[in-house]
């Protein structure tokens, strides 16, 4: 599965879970996202992960989400769930790697 399936999942699940529509879940995200310094494009499900739990209450609750705690937490675990793959071809070790021939 490619990064923007981690986004768009995370989109899903956030509108699903929520009253949000689908263009607020997905600002929301965005903004939790940014706030951690990671883009859309390519955050990978760890990181998402960690957003999740730890930028993306706040941003929730801000906008009158009620249990938003709670709606994380879910989210998180099934994420873990969601069989998404590691990002290894794209670790920095990897990316030097290439750029040093080797």
């Amino acid at each position: 599965m490619t990064n923007d399936s981690v986004f768009d999942w995370a989109c899903g699940a956030l509108e699903s879970a929520t009253s949000l529509d689908r263009l607020e879940a997905r600002g929301t995200l965005r903004l939790a996202l940014k706030a951690s310094g990671l883009e859309a494009r390519d955050v990978t499900a760890e990181q998402l992960h960690a957003v999740i739990l730890r930028v993306l209450p706040p941003e929730l609750e801000a906008r009158g989400v009620a249990d938003a705690g709670t709606v994380c937490e879910t989210m998180a675990r099934d994420l873990n769930h969601q069989g998404f793959q590691a990002a290894g071809g794209d670790s920095p070790e990897n990316i030097f790697a290439r750029l040093g021939g080797g």
